[in-house]
């Protein structure tokens, strides 16, 4: 059996823009929904949501018969909570608030086997296809596309030497982060923060990797893409849900004269 390729690793080296939507909410259902309508990746939370490795394994194994592509967020830039994310089949991962190039190099570090890495080896796990994809410890560096993320003004300063790390695959910009390191908290709308953002994306882009950033803002996607940026999420599954909702309430709680209450 062979090693998937990573199809998603493969678009980003090639420069070609990958348009993604973030996945908050647990559960096969809700990633198999998502993953059937198109987009190019989904992004599956284990940080900012109540998923964790074994949520993930389910949401991998609903997505995998769809072409769109799967990236994993760890909770940490953590040696252990990498190694279980990988071992339920994940090939591509974001690891956030890394600061410098020395925490990116511990990812990188995270992700790789013995001699050059120090992952825990297991010949028997979904990555491995339960021990049939053969060499898998030779050839899984190759399909792995570690992303790592840049959200506070230190990290933004040390860009140039995150980007210099071999194994890093494409930098993330985190907008929420970001703003609130900047001093504007709840605002990644802010004009310093947005500035600040583009001005990062330029030097991700002239230091020669993938830059990507999730905006629920449309134009400013637009925005990002015309600047290099290669990997947009443009918006988050609760998000979209909680927007659906509110509106249809608005319209038939103003027709129909509703108020919210259960009957």
């Amino acid at each position: 059996m062979e090693l998937p390729v990573n199809r998603f690793k493969r678009a980003l080296a090639e420069g070609r823009p990958q348009i993604g939507v973030w996945c908050t909410l647990p559960g096969g259902s809700v990633a198999e929904l998502l993953a059937g309508a198109g987009f190019d990746w989904l992004l599956f939370d284990t940080e900012h949501s109540p998923s964790d490795p074994i949520a993930v394994l389910e949401q991998l194994q609903a997505a995998a018969p769809y072409g769109t592509a799967s990236v994993v967020r760890a909770a940490w830039n953590d040696t252990v909570l990498v190694k279980r994310i990988l071992d339920v089949g994940a090939q591509s991962l974001l690891l956030p608030y890394v600061q410098n190039a020395a925490e990116a190099e511990a990812a990188v570090r995270a992700v790789r086997y013995p001699p050059r890495g120090v992952r825990g080896v297991s010949t028997v796990s979904r990555a491995t296809r339960y021990g049939r994809v053969a060499g898998y410890l030779a050839k899984a560096e190759a399909e792995l596309c570690l992303l790592v993320q840049a959200e506070t003004a230190e990290a933004l300063g040390a860009i140039e030497a995150i980007a210099a790390v071999d194994g890093i695959d494409g930098i993330f910009i985190g907008p929420s982060d970001l703003a609130a390191s900047m001093g504007h908290p709840g605002q990644p709308g802010h004009p310093a923060v947005m500035a600040a953002v583009e001005e990062a994306i330029v030097r991700i882009v002239r230091a020669g990797r993938p830059a990507g950033i999730l905006t629920l803002d449309r134009a400013f996607a637009w925005r990002c893409l015309e600047l290099g940026a290669s990997f947009v999420a443009v918006d988050v599954d609760a998000a979209l849900l909680a927007r659906g909702m509110d509106e249809l309430a608005r319209e038939f709680g103003a027709r129909g004269g509703g108020g919210g209450g259960a009957g």
